[in-house]
């Protein structure tokens, strides 16, 4: 019931933050719109700035305003509302959270002005109501009292649930520090028990967080006594606590208090017998009352230390008695006659003094962080950060234009050509260049804050530096230029001297011209031009000079459109002069690179790549043949019809100052080399050499698909030769189109003057014209062998492929020897045909095939080396693939021939025989030239026989036939066999009969008087003579074959080497020696004799290694296969092929 009339209360937080919403969002809509209407949009720092500063200046005026309204509204209510109030109120009942606390407010303002927050303390009195009442008779009824600047609160028991609204009033009376302190009253009979410690701690721990707010607490401890005290000397009695206190503070500070308590209980019990209060307090407080207190605060103690703080313990007797005695009775009906103004009056006895001064000392802590602590914060660190800021800037700022100033007044003030100058100027060029970035880009925070003034020093240096920069680099760069061109242009004509001065001497005019036009300034070129035409300067050290100057140069010329009058005045006749020379030496090409890439990005997006199914339109060309490459669109006879050949019109009459502006003024004519026409004819010409260039590299891209059976070759040949769809005919064709781009037919007046010119010069005619007839364009020197195998150019005088070579008979051909393929495919046995087929190649006779293939080859060649990637895809690969189909399995046929015909034979005559291996039996040397012996021998009527066609000797080399072989891959240890057979035949029948003539030559050895050898009867007799050279036949003509080997020597008789029996022994004795070669026709043979004695021999042969050839046949193996072939692909061939067989019988 007490809440039906209560007032609407408004909030001054919700209020507070309504204002600054709406004064922001009103603030940022006019700025925003002055932004748009006001400033174009701009986004320079020094146009937001004052709008930026205009808007916070706006904002806090507009807020001031508001929140001053709003306070003086409320006051205005107050007025109104305050006369209505009813005057007489029951201070006993609290009604609501305006009402409970705002008498106290109004009166501590009346008593002690507006800062009474500064100089009255709050006590919050908490505990038993009686102890309470006994302590400050007439709290409990009152609410709160005040006196000398201390106001009690009652705060009630513990024991209930704190009041929320009344604490949330006293929290507002005074937000800073809501409480000086809270006492927590006992009473006399109560003992502490740990659940009353704890109940009370919570108690108190729910008021601190409703007050925000811990405040130190004291335990004030009330005690009774027999005999009245009246009259007695009050004084504080208690003991203080420090900050996180333990028991042994408690105790240590209650034991300080007895000596106190004696002395004083004592002097006043001598005063009156009945003052016993403090005698008998510290006998208590001695007889144990120390040792229960200190178990008493332990709960206290411990919580103390995180958020109850634990201040002090205090004892007194009750203010009053008890409330409920008659005379309290009386006391409170006489309060009627006490004036209303005064009844909150209270005189505090001294007993109170020591919690009073003692909460002056100690202050609480904070819980939470209050809204108006954390905007005072952060208003104080923006300021703080602000300030620092500020200062930062300040000495950065000050420091930067001191610094800057100092040095362009130095290089001012003192001219001269030194290393200081130099540095000093390029650290001068280093600040202005970071005033620049700082300008264009961003300044660092840390030298803003209203503090940046890049712009203005900039501003005000980059003359001074101007004047220091004409004087160090600017005229001496100049002087350089104009002596390197003076001295061009003085040099001899056409002397080597001027061509070795041209080459630097366009870029050192464009150099100089530069310097006089800063709308053409690019400072990295000029200053590599200058690092070359001015390496040193005297007066500077070189190594300083070339590290620094070049970063003055590019800066020189970069800053030059923005500062005009750095540019100078070139000499004109100079410059005449030097565009002469130079026309004259270079004539002026650099710009026609420019003009032909611009030409060609241009037209490039206006036409598509053209690919591979875009040339064979209407054919499945990837059947056949495949790339990845592309044509670029810009490189066709569309793209040359439909836009380049006007693009390069439009260049060649295009102004000839936007050609180069560094030899032409656009007011003097050049030289005939930069007209027009010239330069279309050269535009003309450049764009025909990529065009071709781009048409090979697709073309000679091209792969042909492999076939791996004869039905893919014959698919593949009867798509080719198919006149309507063939990818390769669609492809020619498209190559003709493409081919004649750019022709320009011959006239009538043409065709007349050059019959005209071939009459009168008939005796100087060629007998082969190497120009080109009839329709002549930039594309016939590459397309021409192409087009005149299609019949496009059939002028007889012009210099071509053989007039039997046409892709229509080329075709027919193809057409031949697919048939012949399928009639292969399509006999009743594919295999024996394909045999007979590749036999007649092998025996050297020609077929459709072999000569279709020859073709093919003939076309390819003729086309050129720059066809030549595309003519073997398109002419040689087809026959090639069909020639490799057809021959693998006659290769494996005729690998089984061989084997059975020579290699079976071959094992069985010789294998485990000497020299073959090491073994005591020899080969037959009749039989070994039965085999190997030239033209009769068996393996020479073999490979002559069944291999002429693919096989030819060289000498006595066996060498494949690389045309009819292509697709064969032979054997390498079968034609390093039969070559190293064939070398030997030559050994053995050197003069036609069978044996081997060599010389020997006896050398003499130390302490070897006498040696002899024989071989097959013929003896060497060497007796420490002078050498000689003695002839020997091997085998020789004697019944009793062998060799035999004696030295003597002088210390003993004749001794026996060896003796080796049989046809085979002096091969036997050639293998027991060691060989060095002296030349290609002389061996030193060494034999170490038993005793350790080297016996030595010189070996001339006649032909090659003679004798010593027979000892190479060891581990010698004559391979079964004369071709390498692929198995599964002979297999599949074969399957391929009887399936076609069976298909065909079906």
């Amino acid at each position: 019931m007490d809440n039906v009339n209560k007032p609407a209360v408004i909030s001054v937080a919700a209020t507070a933050t309504v204002c600054i919403a709406v004064t922001t969002l009103l603030v940022l809509l006019g700025a925003l719109a002055w932004w748009l209407w006001a400033t174009e949009r701009s986004t320079q720092w020094e146009t937001l700035r004052p709008l930026i500063a205009a808007g916070f200046i706006a904002w806090g005026v507009a807020l001031s305003l508001l929140m001053l309204g709003f306070i003086v509204f409320r006051l205005l209510i107050k007025d109104k509302v305050g006369p209505l109030a009813s005057p007489k109120r029951k201070p006993a009942k609290v009604t609501g959270r305006e009402t409970v606390y705002a008498p106290l407010k109004k009166y501590l303002r009346l008593r002690y002005s507006l800062f009474w927050r500064r100089k009255v303390r709050l006590l919050l009195l908490t505990g038993d109501e009686d102890a309470i009442e006994q302590l400050v008779p007439g709290l409990q009824s009152h609410q709160w009292l005040e006196g000398n600047r201390t106001v009690l609160i009652y705060g009630g028991s513990l024991t209930t649930e704190p009041d929320s609204e009344k604490y949330a009033a006293l929290r507002k009376l005074r937000r800073s520090r809501p409480l000086d302190g809270i006492i927590r009253v006992i009473p006399q009979a109560l003992y502490l028990t740990p659940q009353i410690s704890d109940n009370d701690l919570r108690g108190l721990e729910k008021i601190s967080e409703m007050l925000r707010y811990s405040a130190p607490v004291w335990l004030w401890q009330l005690c009774d006594s027999v005999w009245s005290q009246a009259l007695r000397t009050e004084q504080v009695v208690g003991a203080h606590f420090p900050l996180r206190a333990q028991a042994d503070d408690v105790t240590r500070q209650l034991e300080l208090l007895l000596p106190e308590l004696r002395a004083q209980g004592v002097s006043q019990v001598m005063e009156s017998n009945n003052h016993d209060f403090l005698l008998r307090l510290g006998q208590h407080l001695k007889e144990g009352g120390i040792i229960r207190w200190a178990h008493q605060l332990m709960p206290w103690l411990s919580v103390s230390q995180q958020r109850i703080p634990l201040r002090g313990l205090m004892f007194s007797q009750p203010g009053t008695k008890s409330p409920d005695s008659p005379k309290n009775i009386v006391t409170l009906a006489d309060e009627n006659f006490i004036p209303e103004s005064q009844r909150n009056a209270l005189s505090l006895s001294v007993t109170w003094q020591g919690v009073v001064n003692d909460c002056t000392r100690v202050n609480g802590r904070r819980i939470g962080l209050p809204r108006e602590r954390m905007l005072a914060w952060g208003i104080m660190a923006v300021m703080g950060i602000w300030g620092v800021g500020l200062l930062i800037s300040f000495a950065l700022n000050y420091g930067q234009i001191s610094s800057v100033a100092g040095k362009a007044r130095y290089l001012v003030e003192h001219p001269s050509v030194s290393d200081y100058q130099l540095t000093a100027l390029h650290e001068l060029r280093n600040d202005a260049g970071r005033l620049q970035r700082h300008v264009n880009k961003a300044t660092p925070w840390y030298q803003r804050f209203g503090l940046d003034h890049s712009q203005q020093l900039l501003n005000a240096v980059l003359p001074w530096y101007g004047v220091v920069n004409n004087r160090l680099i600017r005229d001496p760069a100049s002087t350089a230029l104009l002596q390197k061109l003076a001295a061009l242009t003085n040099s001899a004509p056409n002397s080597d001297r001027r061509m070795q001065l041209a080459k630097p001497g366009y870029d050192q005019l464009k150099a100089w011209l530069m310097m006089s036009r800063p709308d053409k300034a690019d400072g990295a070129f000029f200053a590599e031009v200058m690092r070359r035409v001015q390496p040193t300067r005297p007066g500077i050290s070189t190594g300083l000079w070339q590290s620094l100057v070049p970063d003055l140069w590019a800066f020189y010329i970069t800053e030059l459109p923005q500062q005009p009058m750095w540019k100078i005045t070139p000499d004109a006749s100079l410059v005449n002069q030097s565009r002469q020379v130079l026309l004259q030496q270079i004539g002026r090409r650099n710009a026609e690179s420019t003009l032909y890439e611009n030409m060609l990005k241009s037209v490039r997006r206006n036409f598509a790549d053209v690919s591979l199914e875009d040339m064979t339109s209407g054919t499945d060309a990837r059947r056949l043949f495949t790339t990845d490459e592309v044509v670029p669109g810009m490189f066709t006879r569309q793209a040359w019809e439909g836009g380049i050949e006007q693009a390069i019109e439009k260049a060649a009459n295009s102004r000839r100052d936007e050609i180069d502006w560094v030899l032409s003024d656009s007011r003097k004519a050049v030289s005939v080399d930069l007209s027009p026409e010239a330069l279309k004819a050269r535009l003309t010409q450049r764009y025909f050499t990529d065009f071709a260039g781009s048409w090979l590299r697709f073309l000679n891209s091209l792969q042909l698909n492999p076939t791996h059976n004869i039905a893919d070759v014959t698919d593949q040949l009867t798509l080719m030769s198919d006149v309507r769809q063939s990818p390769l005919i669609a492809l020619m064709n498209t190559l003709a189109l493409q081919g004649q781009t750019g022709e320009q037919r011959e006239g009538l007046s043409d065709s007349i003057i050059k019959s005209a010119k071939e009459l009168v010069g008939s005796h100087d005619k060629p007998v082969i014209d190497q120009r080109a007839a009839g329709s002549q364009g930039p594309l016939d020197e590459t397309f021409g062998p192409l087009l005149t195998l299609m019949g496009k150019n059939k002028d007889s005088n012009v210099m071509s492929a053989d007039n039997s070579l046409s892709l229509q008979t080329y075709l027919t051909r193809i057409t031949r020897v697919r048939l012949r393929l399928q009639q292969v495919a399509s006999a009743s046995d594919p295999q024996e045909m394909m045999q007979t087929l590749a036999q007649t190649v092998f025996k050297g006779k020609s077929i459709d095939l072999t000569d279709t293939q020859q073709y093919g080859s003939l076309m390819a060649a003729s086309l050129g080396e720059e066809w030549s990637g595309f003519g073997n895809t398109m002419f040689v690969q087809p026959l090639a693939q069909a020639w490799e189909t057809v021959l693998q399995p006659s290769a494996a046929s005729l690998n089984d021939r061989w084997s059975r015909a020579v290699v079976a034979n071959w094992h069985t005559a010789f294998d485990g025989r000497f020299p073959f291996t090491m073994s005591k039996s020899d080969v037959s040397l009749p039989m070994l030239a039965e085999f190997i012996r030239k033209d009769s021998g068996r393996i020479d009527q073999f490979l002559t026989t069944e291999l002429n066609g693919v096989l030819h000797k060289e000498g006595n080399q066996w060498v494949a036939d690389n045309t009819h072989s292509q697709g064969l891959m032979f054997n390498p240890a079968f034609l390093s066999a039969v070559n190293q057979l064939s070398q030997l035949s030559d050994i053995l029948f050197t003069d036609g009969g069978q044996g081997i003539s060599f010389e020997l030559q006896a050398r003499p050895v130390p302490q070897v008087v006498e040696t002899q050898l024989t071989i097959d009867g013929q003896k060497l007799h060497y007796f420490n003579q002078i050498a000689d050279w003695q002839s020997f036949r091997w085998p020789g003509d004697t019944w009793k074959p062998g060799t035999m080997l004696t030295w003597t020597t002088i210390n003993a008789g004749p001794r026996l080497f060896g003796d080796y029996s049989g046809t085979w022994g002096f091969i036997r004795w050639l293998e027991q020696g060691k060989r060095q070669q002296l030349d290609r026709s002389q061996w030193m043979m060494s034999f170490i004799a038993p005793d350790g004695r080297t016996l030595q021999w010189i070996l001339r042969t006649q032909l090659s290694s003679g004798p010593l050839a027979l000892l190479a046949l060891r581990n010698f193996n004559l391979p079964d296969q004369i071709f390498s072939i692929n198995a599964s692909a002979t297999s599949n061939t074969l399957v391929t092929a009887e399936s076609t067989t069976m298909d065909g019988i079906e």
